[in-house]
């Protein structure tokens, strides 16, 4: 008897340059905005913004790697990666932060805070207890 080898990939959802989406959008894995989104972003995987890509809502999402242009609130719960070509409008919550000379951000920074609407119940856990201490 043959053995099925297929493994499952997971889809990486593209928003193509030229494009224009408004409204919000919610997704369970890994995204890639390279045309325009007006409108809240929600992925359980990673967010990536190409060179071209603009958007403008609240973003939360696993981890994300920008090169566009975003004017919107991140909420990044591991990662959130800022090339040269970056260019942020809007608060950071996130748990890492790496920036590129030349990128751009006018906002806040919040680092090794809980970021709401991704599960992640162990870190929210230590976060509480270090409250209450």
């Amino acid at each position: 008897m043959a053995r099925n080898n297929e493994v499952e990939s997971p889809a990486i959802n593209i928003i193509r340059k030229g494009t224009e989406i408004k409204g919000d959008v919610a997704c369970t894995g890994d995204i890639r905005i390279d045309g325009i989104l007006n409108g809240n972003l929600r992925s359980e995987g990673k967010v990536v913004v190409g060179p071209q890509g603009i958007i403008e809502g609240e973003i939360i999402c696993k981890n994300a790697d920008v090169s566009g242009t975003i004017k919107a609130t991140l909420g990044v719960k591991e990662l959130l990666q800022l090339k040269a070509t970056a260019n942020i409008l809007g608060d950071i919550n996130t748990n890492k932060l790496s920036i590129e000379p030349g990128a751009t951000f006018t906002g806040s920074c919040n680092m090794g805070t809980v970021v709401s609407g991704i599960k992640n119940e162990e870190k929210q856990e230590v976060f509480k207890q270090a409250q209450t201490a």
